[in-house]
């Protein structure tokens, strides 16, 4: 199943009939959508005042220098993943050798 996507003017609208009527479960009914995700929407607009929009993918809350550097962090450590997996399959595969000239040798 695919992730729907909502815009802003969407989503604005699903939260004035929230306020409106009261009641998330009624809207989300109408609309065929999950109530727990009309609550969030009607609950970030009474903190922010802002109808919640789009992500970006990127959080607000942290510098381009804070992602570049979480971003390289990642790198790093996606290479010493595979290092490490390679050298996991190195030992199994000894392991699997020696275990086989225990064998032969009984």
């Amino acid at each position: 199943m695919e992730r729907r996507k909502f815009s802003s003017q969407f989503k604005q609208q699903i939260v004035q009939e929230c306020l409106e009527t009261g009641s998330p479960t009624i809207v989300a009914r109408k609309h065929d959508l999950n109530a727990n995700m009309v609550g969030r929407w009607t609950r970030e607009f009474k903190k922010t005042g802002i109808t919640p929009g789009k992500s970006k993918g990127i959080p607000t809350h942290v510098t381009s220098d804070d992602y570049q550097q979480v971003v390289e962090e990642r790198s790093e450590l996606a290479s010493e993943n595979d290092k490490l997996r390679k050298a996991l399959a190195d030992q199994a595969l000894e392991n699997h050798i020696l275990r086989d000239l225990l064998k032969k040798r009984s």
